[in-house]
């Protein structure tokens, strides 16, 4: 199974078997999991996806290769004292769950928290995959000890990014394949569930015409044949909604208000959401459709792979955050703190973008870009280049879109730094005296360790967190200081990311239909199952959750499909 090389032509299914017991629709994280759980219980099984083999990991490939654990080593030599019953307060103030439809989701929860803190570790260590030392502090919260947010660092980086939480299970199924426990289908394109009795007994489909599209680019959708193959048991791993703009707006919840004129795409096209049509069609109920997980700190990329493609800043804690009209976000919504709340507000405000001000001292320590190709350094393993990160200025990817991105402008005055910023904007929206009073004000707070800013109150605390003050926080300092300069201004889009809801399932993934009672024959994992029982995560994540998600849930539905429950 060479990832490396491009698919230049489908498979032939007139060569092919067409009856196995297991069928996984999607070849991405939570596809692969699933698959080889099933053919690792002996069972035969076919895997078929629309695109080609350079697409094999999915959105997982590239993703950061965050993961949620929790009072794992790696915390512990940080000295990170957590435990289940924190995170689980955690999760559940987070997740917000308050419909009678969140029983099943609320029930995944307690269970992924459960193996988070248990055996997860432990079963992916067993399969190579390592972590970097440094325990990151995402959605850190700050609207009390039983709201929202990660109390303490959990968001684990896997050594290698995305890649290197692909590996090991396109190892095995690459294994499973040598076997003859595994059959891969590329180019072959679910249409349909095959019913009989009403049990899903199979997938009818079209098989595409060859590609040469790279990873996450566009492909044909010409159809060259036709294909029907037979299961006791079908997984649909398909994703989410995120690639498709305008499903996203269809879906937008009216709490968040109206949807954004402009948005970013954190995932390719393909990411569509018809799998999950499919399995509406053949009698699952999808819940909690209004509940998804955007990001507020999308950047359009300056190099894309996909149509609208963004990426994410990870921010650190410092950047002044001002909205489009120019007022500073107020407490605690700073810089990776609550992702929700920050869109919340932002969508309250009528405009779909806002804007960090910060200087190149905070850019070179504080601005991490998510994504597998936005480090080389930890997506090649190279430890020597890790180093050189943090030795430098401003790291070379981040410094690639200062150079060339379409949203950051610089200057050495306030004046000029906000000319520019509506100019950017196309609008005259921000005032520069109001700008310079709001940075000003908080400047005289930096000088000493007392003051009442909130925002650099949790700065220092941050700072007090060994790993931040390392690699993530810089030390307490005036924004206008000329030493630190220039300044800059980056316009932050709203950034489509992942359905938080999904198709209902019960803890053995089994797909349930809009009574309650389960779709003979049918499961779901990943995000098409909202990560597992329709919205495992509530109205908001916890970060390195989606990841994990997909591994927990397709563990679970390659062993039910594969054991016939």
């Amino acid at each position: 199974m060479d990832t490396s090389r491009h698919d230049t032509s489908p498979d032939d299914p007139s060569r092919a078997e067409t009856s196995f017991d297991v069928i996984v629709v999607g070849a991405g994280l939570a596809g692969l999991v699933a698959a080889t759980e099933a053919a690792d219980a002996g069972r035969r099984v076919l895997l078929i996806d629309q695109e080609g083999r350079q697409n094999l990991g999915g959105q997982a490939w590239w993703s950061f290769g965050g993961l949620f654990l929790v009072d794992s080593p790696e915390q512990r030599r940080l000295r990170v004292k957590d435990s289940v019953d924190l995170a689980l307060q955690d999760w559940f103030g987070t997740a917000g769950f308050d419909r009678p439809e969140d029983h099943w989701p609320r029930e995944w929860a307690t269970a992924y928290v459960h193996w988070a803190a248990g055996p997860k570790r432990e079963w992916l260590h067993g399969l190579g995959v390592r972590f970097f030392p440094v325990v990151g502090w995402a959605e850190r919260g700050g609207h009390g000890a039983d709201g929202p947010g990660n109390s303490v660092p959990r968001f684990h980086i896997t050594w290698g990014t995305g890649p290197g939480i692909v590996e090991p299970f396109a190892n095995k199924a690459l294994q499973a394949v040598a076997d003859g426990r595994l059959t891969v289908r590329w180019r072959h394109r679910l249409d349909a569930l095959v019913l009989q009795d009403g049990a899903v007994v199979g997938v009818r489909g079209a098989v595409l015409e060859g590609t040469t599209a790279g990873r996450g680019a566009p492909s044909s959708r010409t159809p060259v044949g036709e294909f029907e193959y037979r299961a006791s048991g079908v997984v649909i791993a398909t994703g989410g909604i995120g690639g498709d703009l305008e499903k996203v707006r269809a879906a937008w919840p009216g709490r968040l208000g109206t949807p954004p004129e402009r948005m970013v795409a954190g995932v390719p096209a393909h990411v569509d959401g018809r799998g999950l049509d499919i399995a509406v069609e053949a009698g699952g109920r999808i819940i909690n459709g209004d509940r998804m997980w955007h990001y507020t700190e999308g950047l359009a990329n300056w190099d894309p792979v996909w149509k609208d493609h963004g990426i994410r800043i990870l921010p650190g804690p410092s950047s002044m955050w001002f909205d489009a009209a120019g007022e500073r976000l107020p407490a605690p919504l700073w810089p990776g703190f609550d992702t929700l709340g920050t869109l919340e507000h932002l969508m309250r405000g009528g405009h779909g973008y806002s804007w960090f001000v910060l200087n190149r001292r905070i850019i070179g320590k504080e601005f991490a870009l998510s994504g597998s190709e936005q480090n080389p350094d930890l997506t090649g393993k190279d430890v020597r280049a890790v180093l050189r990160r943090a030795r430098v200025d401003v790291p070379g990817p981040v410094q690639a879109f200062l150079d060339h991105g379409e949203d950051f402008v610089q200057a050495d005055t306030v004046e000029e730094l906000v000319a520019r910023m509506n100019a950017l904007a196309g609008n005259t929206l921000l005032d520069p005296a109001r700008i310079k009073e709001q940075i000003t004000a908080r400047d005289r707070e930096a000088g000493n360790g007392f003051g009442k800013d909130g925002q650099l109150a949790a700065v220092r605390a941050a700072r007090g967190y060994l790993g931040d003050k390392l690699v993530r926080t810089v030390a307490p300092h005036r924004i206008l200081d000329p030493a630190a300069g220039p300044l800059i201004a980056v316009r932050l889009n709203i950034l489509t990311r992942k359905s938080l809801g999904g198709l209902g399932t019960d803890l053995r993934s089994r797909v349930l239909a809009p009574g309650g009672a389960t779709v003979p024959g049918l499961y779901a994992a990943g995000e098409a199952a909202g990560f597992g029982g329709g919205g495992i995560h509530g109205y908001r994540a916890l970060e390195g959750t989606f990841l994990g998600g997909c591994l927990f849930s397709g563990r679970a539905a390659g062993r039910a499909a594969a054991s016939g429950d």
